[in-house]
């Protein structure tokens, strides 16, 4: 089963990163506007404020199981088919993007008003003030925070996998529970419980190297 563990492994962190970079790429700027446009900020917007939070707040809601079945006409559309690591990935980035996007939003919070201020009072633009001020203070939060969203996507990867999305929870659903091979459900649990600890150890190491810096 070495070789099995071995393909598993890697479809799990294909599954994982590019869910990763999918939710960045979507939560990430939603993060970034629902701390623009909360009150008495450069851009407050309240309708668009309370708008988006909630779509956040019910996306978050949806227990991933539900969400993945639900998503499958979705990602039949967007890659041809429900099955599959790469078809996985579409409802893990979705599931993934607004977990992430209060993350960046509970991280730009921390951030002292203080410092907005002083960019508005230097002519800063709102666009200078994001990019110059607020993401680069808020740096070493934002990359503990996508830290944590991987470690969920391994543990929802898992989930998907038993479904039909392949990797590490497919096999430990399909060798280790159907055939009751303990031997591989041992090992997809180590490789699991590594991948977390590897993931988690580099995301503080990139965390503590930028706040030093």
């Amino acid at each position: 089963m070495f070789p099995a563990l071995i393909n598993a492994t890697l479809e799990t962190l294909y599954m994982v990163f590019g869910a990763g970079l999918l939710a960045l790429l979507l939560g990430g700027p939603i993060g970034i506007i629902l701390y623009v446009t909360a009150p008495q900020r450069f851009w407050a917007n309240q309708s668009l404020h309370q708008s988006l939070g909630i779509v956040v707040n019910i996306t978050r809601s949806i227990p991933f199981i539900i969400l993945m079945i639900a998503l499958i006409p979705f990602t039949r559309w967007i890659v041809g088919t429900a099955i599959g690591t790469t078809a996985a990935i579409v409802p893990l980035a979705i599931g993934a993007a607004p977990f992430l996007a209060r993350i960046v939003e509970s991280a730009l919070n921390e951030i002292s008003s203080g410092l907005v201020e002083t960019g508005q009072a230097m002519g800063a633009t709102p666009m200078q003030i994001i990019y110059k001020i607020l993401l680069p203070e808020a740096l070493p939060n934002l990359i503990r925070g996508l830290t944590t969203t991987l470690i969920a996507l391994v543990g929802y990867s898992a989930m998907a996998g038993a479904v039909g999305g392949g990797g590490l929870g497919s096999l430990a659903y399909h060798y280790g529970y159907q055939r009751f091979d303990t031997m591989v459900m041992v090992s997809t649990i180590i490789i699991l419980i590594l991948l977390v600890q590897i993931i988690q150890w580099v995301g503080e190491h990139v965390a503590r190297r930028v706040t030093r810096s």
